[in-house]
């Protein structure tokens, strides 16, 4: 196959390929980039790969930086771009089962394509546009499927995220995983426990944001990947009721950790703590413990105006919707206004300050400033007072 017109982030790398070529070397763009091209998807990062040792890379380019050179990639500085250039290599030894105890520089493109992780993912382009193919890769683009290089098994006991990573392709790309592949991942699923879950969370959120979230989703459960994540062991059957919700599609991570925890049946504290368990990262946590909150608040029709207030307004949205999708009747349109008539989303939208307040008040600086500032901010959200720097002075002045 040959890409009669190349994309412009190719050509825009286009001098550094040829570059290489000139110094009697060879190169290629690889990988994803490769993959999203033929599949019509906008690319992201373009990765070349060259014959060319990293001493020699940095040889041939004036300006260059030692990125990842134990491994052989070293980036490329041109112009105002920067490259990521990785020479072709070999991989031994993972004993942690993620990163290799041995690379090893080799100058054979086939070589270098036949350690990566899936075969659509092995394909490499020249710069004339040439698709390279070792390992039907084209063929499984066609079938839509995913399918490890070589034995599967081989490829998950060298990096056993790779199993995530192929249930988050087939949300991201609609594809179903090849049956020997998808066998070796329920067989070695157990050795997703010996990643860090960070790494695991960063694919499990990928997954749960595709655009089709729920074939990858069955498979992680199918698949026995879920039993070996945090919280989720034994819990098949409830995380099973997020695909009973055709219409669902998540539009932020901390969605659809509101809507696990809620299908989980999981306590506020349960909640919070799982969270923990995946360490999430705080500012994603707590909005999800918030959203949480005021999805129970709805569904239990016990709330004020100062519940969703201070609960967050920015989580307001994202708690409709997934009321909607649960089924928790709501007055949307009445809560709706009720939020839009809030002046303030928060404390530091007010028209005073605790100085304002000393000044006002003559007095000290203390405890009793952040008792007024309280006092204060329940009046605006409740519209007993306006939110103007005189209508608050007289307020406080009159107490």
């Amino acid at each position: 196959m040959r890409i009669e017109k190349l994309p412009s982030d190719f050509k825009q790398a286009l001098p550094v390929l040829e570059e290489i070529e000139k110094a009697g070397f060879e190169a290629y763009f690889v990988g994803g980039s490769v993959r999203d091209h033929i599949l019509g998807i906008p690319i992201h990062d373009v990765d070349i790969a060259t014959s060319a040792y990293p001493e020699e890379i940095k040889s041939i380019f004036k300006r260059t930086v030692d990125t990842g050179i134990q491994h052989g990639t070293v980036t490329v500085l041109i112009n105002d771009d920067s490259y990521e250039i990785t020479t072709f290599r070999t991989e031994s030894g993972y004993q942690d089962f993620r990163r290799p105890d041995k690379v090893t520089f080799v100058r054979s493109l086939k070589d270098d394509l036949k350690r990566r992780d899936f075969t659509i993912n092995a394909l490499a382009v020249d710069r004339n546009g040439n698709v390279i193919d070792k390992f039907d890769g084209l063929g499984d683009l066609n079938k839509r499927v995913i399918r490890a290089v070589g034995k599967a098994e081989e490829r998950f006991h060298e990096d056993a995220l790779r199993m995530m990573r192929a249930v988050r392709f087939q949300s991201q790309l609609n594809f179903k995983v090849e049956e020997e592949t998808a066998v070796a991942i329920k067989d070695n699923a157990y050795l997703l426990e010996k990643i860090a879950i960070e790494r695991i969370r960063e694919e499990f959120i990928k997954l749960m944001l595709g655009k089709a979230w729920q074939t990858g989703f069955a498979d992680f459960l199918n698949l026995d990947l879920s039993e070996h994540c945090p919280t989720f062991s034994g819990q098949r059957d409830n995380l099973s009721k997020l695909l009973e919700l055709d219409d669902l599609k998540f539009e932020d991570e901390e969605s659809a950790w509101t809507a696990i925890g809620y299908v989980m049946a999981l306590t506020p504290k349960q909640f919070n703590k799982m969270l923990r368990n995946w360490k999430v990262s705080n500012k994603s946590r707590e909005a999800s413990v918030a959203t949480d909150k005021m999805l129970k608040n709805f569904q239990n029709k016990d709330f004020d105006l100062w519940d969703i207030y201070s609960l967050g307004v920015d989580n307001f949205d994202r708690t409709i919707k997934l009321c909607k999708l649960f089924k928790i009747e709501i007055d949307d349109n009445k809560l709706s206004k009720m939020v839009r008539d809030i002046p303030i989303k928060s404390s530091r939208d007010l028209a005073i300050t605790g100085n304002d307040i000393i000044k006002i008040l003559d007095i000290k600086p203390g405890p009793e400033i952040g008792k007024y500032m309280s006092e204060i901010e329940h009046k605006v959200v409740e519209g007993t007072v306006y939110n103007n720097f005189d209508k608050l002075e007289h307020y406080l002045l009159s107490e």
